[in-house]
């Protein structure tokens, strides 16, 4: 599989192909975005583009993933001109896992149907089309604008007004939309989509609220992944040290919603299909910590590593105090 990487030094943005322990730099091209206008508008393969453009410059990758170079990565997809052309969001409830852990975090039993379990239910029954059917709607959430999306090593942040903070480990399409309205999808990388579970568990209506919050990608996109079954292990570390440990898994075979089917759901909306516009769309989780009654602490580090995906995705936690002080806004009248 290609596996890219966006890097910056100063100023100065670049491409990157994965060479194991090494980063072959890419010519012409300084973002993910770039490249995927530049293979849309010659009708061309990425995978013969990257080919095209790679260049004898290499860096260490080992130095760079440790943050021991110059050069620091960057999420593995954003829009570099106009964060706020790119939309993040997701689709849950898309694993058995999830709907487990919603129900339980309801604090209801697998016969008391919460209205999480029945959209699991209603994805079971109808999530998987027949090709050229339309299937079950997946429960869907916005969680904001591109401006905040985090790298690789970055702290992901639990706001002073949020109850909590938590990792949610999956994997995040990545698409473009063409001149014609057309989604192209560039690829597939490693996320954490990070949300306040102790606000949502006071009723399902804070959903909402509860994804409004910064959140990972990368350190890779993989441009040709294998999308089946994903095997992947989630950990957290607190003072360097694991204190909760879990496999999981993601793909098609284990979601209750096929790709095809999360994709047309998303891309329905006109709004949705703008040209030029990039979106970043996790495809769920299938287990938390919180799950398991773990509150992450100010300096815990969440691992995520899915198989054939490249290096694990960590994080920070970052807990910013408490404050009763109230957002006031000016009048302009």
């Amino acid at each position: 599989m290609t596996r890219l990487v966006q890097l910056q030094h100063c100023a100065v943005r670049r491409v990157a192909q994965v060479q194991e322990s090494q980063l072959q730099l890419l010519a012409e091209v300084d973002s993910i975005f770039a490249l995927a206008t530049r293979a849309r508008v010659a009708n061309s393969r990425l995978t013969e583009l990257v080919r095209h453009l790679a260049t004898g410059e290499k860096l260490s990758y080992d130095a760079v993933y440790s943050g021991q170079s110059d050069w620091r990565l960057l999420p593995a997809a954003d829009h570099p001109i106009e964060p706020a052309r790119c939309l993040v969001s997701g689709t849950g409830l898309t694993h058995l896992g999830s709907a487990q852990n919603r129900n339980a975090m309801h604090g209801k039993s697998d016969v008391e149907l919460t209205d999480s379990m029945k959209m699991f239910r209603w994805g079971m029954e109808g999530g998987r089309p027949a090709p050229g059917k339309i299937g079950t709607s997946p429960e869907w959430f916005y969680k904001g604008a591109g401006t905040i999306l985090r790298a690789h090593g970055e702290p992901l942040v639990t706001p002073s007004f949020a109850e909590d903070g938590g990792e949610e480990a999956e994997i995040a399409g990545i698409y473009l939309i063409g001149t014609d309205g057309t989604p192209h999808r560039v690829g597939m990388a490693i996320g954490n989509e990070f949300s306040d579970h102790k606000f949502e568990k006071r009723n399902y209506l804070n959903l909402a609220g509860s994804k409004i919050r910064t959140c990972s990608l990368g350190p890779e996109l993989v441009i040709d992944p294998s999308f089946d079954r994903v095997p992947g292990t989630v950990a957290i570390e607190r003072n360097g040290r694991p204190i909760w440990t879990k496999e999981v898994a993601t793909g098609e075979s284990e979601m209750c919603h096929s790709l095809a089917n999360i994709e047309h759901h998303h891309f329905k909306f006109d709004t949705h299909r703008r040209p030029g516009d990039l979106h970043v769309h996790y495809y769920g989780a299938c287990a938390l910590s919180f799950g398991d009654g773990i509150q992450l602490a100010d300096g815990d580090v969440m691992s995520i590593q899915f198989a054939g995906f490249g290096r694990p995705l960590r994080n920070p936690v970052r807990i910013v105090p408490p404050s009763d002080q109230p957002i006031t806004v000016n009048s302009l009248s």
